[in-house]
């Protein structure tokens, strides 16, 4: 009875996370026309409305722990579900990400994302992919901001594994740019796939910042180190047993 409440609930947060997506894009449409950086205005807007909605609704509580960067630096974070995408939003004033380029023709996501600067790109080129990123992070430091990556490049179900791509570290040598991890826990509450949103408090936790310096290997190894430390950790505390969730 508790979990078919628990759906009910989960398809009424859904059908109002959408609805409020679009009054707030077309509420702000008219504004960013005027000047583009209403775009954040508006997605701070919508992040803000999410995580109101989710905890009045089902239940899921949202926590920001760490110091949220400012300046022009590269986060680089654990990505479970769409979850951690609006908390890492709600918490920076100039977010921007490097998106997969179909993501461009969704209605209202694409408009936005090219409103506060996101850089799409083609994932299945692969090598391609890598020069372009880093062609197109140089090219829009003219428009500062947080720049959000996902090393693993997907979703990730909690306690699942799979491994960082190597764009995280060439954007890190290439760049010069400081990179902030970010760990979560947002997929226990929130899976990747599926319409249940379960209660509990999910988090985003941003991690000390990496030095300057370092061979990309070594990054690339301290990167995951650090971050799946920290959300394994994240995952434990919300009551998640890491090891019975290794092959999910």
């Amino acid at each position: 009875m508790k979990t078919a409440l628990q759906l009910v609930r989960s398809l009424v947060f859904i059908t109002v996370m959408y609805l409020g997506m679009a009054v707030i894009a077309l509420a702000y449409f008219p504004l960013t026309l005027i000047d583009r950086t209403w775009a954040f205005s508006a997605i701070h807007a919508y992040t803000r409305f999410v995580r109101w909605a989710a905890r009045v609704i089902v239940g899921l509580r949202s926590e920001i722990r760490g110091t949220p960067p400012e300046g022009e630096v590269i986060i680089a974070s654990k990505h479970q579900s769409f979850f951690d995408i609006i908390l890492i939003v709600s918490a920076v004033p100039r977010p921007k990400f490097i998106m997969k380029q179909e993501l461009t023709r969704t209605p209202f996501v694409g408009y936005y994302a090219k409103a506060i600067g996101c850089i799409p790109v083609d994932r299945g080129k692969r090598g391609a992919a890598v020069k372009q990123m880093v062609a197109d992070v140089n090219a829009s430091r003219s428009a500062p901001g947080q720049l959000i990556i996902f090393p693993q490049g997907t979703r990730v179900a909690a306690g699942a594994h799979k491994p960082y791509k190597i764009g995280a570290g060439v954007l890190y040598k290439e760049t010069g740019q400081t990179v902030i991890p970010a760990a979560t826990n947002v997929g226990v509450f929130w899976k990747r796939h599926g319409l249940m949103r379960w209660p509990g408090l999910a988090v985003v936790e941003f991690l000390p910042p990496f030095e300057d310096g370092l061979p990309v290997e070594e990054f690339m190894t301290r990167l995951e180190d650090r971050i799946e430390t920290a959300s394994n950790r994240l995952m434990a505390e919300a009551g998640f047993r890491i090891e019975a969730h290794r092959d999910a």
